[in-house]
């Protein structure tokens, strides 16, 4: 087969098959890429074997990241949870993928990785598997009393029902004041996960680009953000994106209110699910959260060409050294510092 690549941008053919394609999701969108080369400066591009001036059957969307310190590599998708290849079968992304990983391609980028959430990569390739995560989905077909009934009794039905008791109030939307209440939160987060947090500009631009697609829930105890978190709509899916809040008051039941508020949305909307992301399998605690919202789980494997070395000894020990350091550091540094680095890491 013969490979043509475009602009997912430009091209309103991309648009046109994201509205077909079942595995579509809101990371494929002009949305999300839009939002990636406006905040890291990533170019999207996408590869198909349907020729030019003909609809498009399928589609494997990448972005180059172009890094002095990571070096340079074709991902598809940076900061994505999953990126399907939109192809109807084996053959199509076979096809795809070897004209990535021919000896030109090798001597342009330093890997090539594709973030599929079902499709498997044919052990006949050149690609290995890179990282896996555990992904959780919520199936809201059965009806909001099911979903409820489906929520863990004491760790989310009671949590909820201690908001209602302790005057938690919720607000919603894609506003300035709402994503400065988000960050404040985030910040503290990331912290506390020694991690520096997104640059503030990644989430205004996402608001930007994605428009009402794009929620921010906040949850108040007497007029104080103490949890918040942002979801993505594309077509019958929600997707839950970031996570945030203040730990002094997470006995307030703020998290699993601004859960079940976005399950009733979601629901009220004729939505079929609710996308939970990846949690990395060592976050037992996040893998537990989502287990008890009753959303079902499965593995999520990235995989590369070349296969990744394992990481070496001194590789982990760096990074223990800079967590302790993102600990003690003052908020502007930390916020600095993730503007810094993020688009060296997508």
């Amino acid at each position: 087969m013969t490979v043509f690549q475009l602009d997912p941008l430009t091209d309103r053919r991309w648009s046109e098959l994201l509205l077909q394609h079942p595995r579509a999701s809101v990371f494929h969108t002009q949305g999300w890429l839009g939002a990636l080369r406006r905040t890291y400066g990533y170019t999207p591009t996408a590869f198909t074997t349907s020729p030019p001036h003909e609809a498009l059957a399928n589609g494997v969307v990448f972005c180059n990241v172009n890094s002095w310190v990571t070096g340079n590599r074709l991902v598809s998708l940076p900061f994505s949870d999953h990126c399907e290849p939109l192809v109807n079968n084996d053959e199509e992304l076979l096809a795809i993928l070897a004209s990535l990983s021919q000896p030109s391609g090798r001597k342009r980028w330093k890997y090539i990785e594709i973030r599929p959430l079902t499709r498997r990569v044919q052990s006949d390739t050149d690609f290995g598997d890179s990282e896996s995560f555990c992904s959780h989905r919520l199936d809201l077909r059965p009806g909001i009393e099911q979903v409820y009934k489906g929520l863990h009794k004491d760790c989310v039905q009671r949590r909820i029902r201690k908001a209602e008791r302790e005057g938690v109030t919720y607000e919603e939307g894609n506003s300035e004041e709402l994503l400065r209440k988000f960050y404040r939160l985030m910040v503290l987060t990331r912290r506390r996960h020694q991690l520096p947090p997104q640059p503030l500009d990644w989430f205004r631009n996402l608001g930007q680009t994605l428009g009402d697609n794009l929620r921010i829930r906040v949850a108040l105890r007497e007029r104080r953000p103490v949890a918040s978190i942002i979801t993505l709509r594309f077509r019958d899916t929600e997707v839950y994106k970031y996570g945030c809040s203040d730990p002094r008051f997470t006995n307030l039941g703020g998290t699993q209110g601004l859960f079940w508020k976005t399950i009733q949305e979601a629901v009220s909307l004729g939505l079929k699910e609710l996308d939970l992301g990846r949690s990395d399998w060592d976050n037992s605690g996040l893998i537990t959260f989502k287990d008890r919202l009753g959303a079902s789980r499965q593995a999520l494997t990235y995989w590369r060409h070349p296969k990744p070395q394992p990481q070496s000894e001194s590789s982990a020990w760096m990074k223990r050294l800079a967590g302790r350091c993102i600990r003690s550091a003052p908020q502007p540094l930390l916020a600095a510092t993730g503007r810094l680095l993020y688009r060296h890491f997508g």
